[in-house]
């Protein structure tokens, strides 16, 4: 097996993944796919994403830009170094970001089943209140389960870290 191969069909897998899930360009997305294939050692430069990704450096920044206000890339310096030293962010953060989705939909849910239960006057909105509670039921599962994973990251991160 080409490893090199390998590698561009996993950051082009990682790329499309990320267009579709976050709706973001497709050069942010290849972009964050680069940083966790390639990143996660010691950052990339924006001088090698530029070189790398052959993309134009406003391009490259804009999409960085977009990347870090939207706390999927982090960045670091180097002391004596001007240069900036870009990673994708860590798992724990990425499932923090999915603990805000939840968190959101557990608030619409909680105010749908509070308006069902005032409203449901026929046997298919009370069929729907007993689908919504189900829902939530198996909501706050998910934000239990990920909670505990964040927790796990978390450890290991501080472990990975001291050992860098």
């Amino acid at each position: 097996m080409d490893i090199q191969k390998e590698k561009n069909e996993l950051i082009e897998m990682f790329g499309i993944h990320f267009e579709k899930l976050y709706n973001i360009p497709p050069l942010a997305a290849r972009i964050l796919g680069t940083l966790i294939i390639d990143g996660c050692k010691a950052g990339l430069t924006f001088e090698t994403l530029v070189e790398t990704m052959n993309a134009s450096k406003s391009s490259i920044s804009t999409n960085l830009n977009l990347l870090l206000k939207m706390d999927k890339i982090t960045y670091f310096t180097l002391c004596g170094d001007r240069k900036k030293y870009f990673k994708s962010a860590d798992l724990s953060k990425r499932l923090e970001n999915y603990l805000n989705l939840i968190d959101s939909e557990m608030t619409i849910i909680t105010r749908m089943i509070n308006y069902r239960e005032q409203t449901a006057s026929c046997p298919k909105e009370k069929c729907n209140l007993e689908n919504v509670k189900a829902y939530k039921i198996h909501i706050s599962e998910v934000d239990k389960s990920i909670r505990k994973t964040i927790e796990e990251f978390k450890k290991k991160e501080i472990t990975n870290n001291k050992n860098q």
